[in-house]
């Protein structure tokens, strides 16, 4: 049987995993855009092969959530390679999401 790292869509995992809990609730169409954004930014770039995967993919949502100004949602703890999971962590110190129009 091959490397299961090598048969999990990452990209996916963790878009489907922010989308899960982000708030407001995401469109399909923001959907594919985040999975898109999160699929540049671990592409492994050689501008971005530096940085740590977790990393690149929590500056990508970083960046979706300023670009739109309106969602937020978790970020990327770690990934389990073996169950294909993205752990997720929420942002806040109450472990609640922070709203979207600012403050907790």
């Amino acid at each position: 049987m091959g490397d299961p790292r090598t048969s999990v869509d990452w990209p996916a995992v963790i878009c489907d995993a922010y989308a899960a809990e982000a708030r407001p609730p995401l469109t399909e169409q923001l959907i594919a855009q985040i999975r898109e954004e999160l699929a540049q930014a671990l592409s492994g770039a050689s501008d971005q092969a530096a940085h740590d995967p977790l990393e690149r993919a929590n500056e990508a949502l970083d960046a979706f959530e300023v670009a739109l100004r309106s969602v937020v949602g978790p970020r990327v703890e770690s990934l389990d390679e073996q169950a294909g999971v993205a752990i997720m962590k929420h942002r806040s110190e109450a472990d609640r999401p922070l709203r979207a129009f600012g403050g907790q």
